[in-house]
């Protein structure tokens, strides 16, 4: 795990300094994790996912993307996938960033809808 703090870190083009800064600690700290002198606590992994969107799976075994995907990508990829319109891209989005019980209340409607699709009273 210390070598990809370190890959991480300079793929991000970040001194240990300003690394150490985003994270609460010490160019010192980050330099005692990098030469594997100190181990990352769980905390410390949590934080650096956290703070720069790293894949918790790379950072910790290696395996995977660097970078989890962004909202966006996500999205991108979806519309590639599926064929969509930008409205129909747009609908995702929208659903998505609602609330829990928005969304609750679209599924029912969407529910209703699919059982009874000739229902006039829908």
């Amino acid at each position: 795990m210390n070598e990809r703090v370190k890959e991480l870190r300079k793929t991000l083009g970040l001194s240990g300094e300003k690394f150490g800064e985003s994270l609460g600690t010490t160019r010192f700290a980050i330099s005692q994790i990098e030469t594997g002198r100190n181990n990352l606590t769980d905390q410390m992994v949590k934080l650096i996912c956290l703070t720069y969107n790293v894949n918790e799976e790379w950072l910790r075994t290696g395996q995977g993307s660097m970078f989890n995907e962004t909202k966006d990508e996500f999205l991108a990829e979806l519309k590639r996938r599926h064929n969509l319109s930008d409205f129909q891209v747009e609908l995702v989005k929208t659903y998505l960033e609602l609330p829990d019980k928005d969304k609750d209340s679209i599924d029912k409607f969407i529910a209703s809808c699919a059982k009874h699709p000739n229902d006039k009273e829908i």
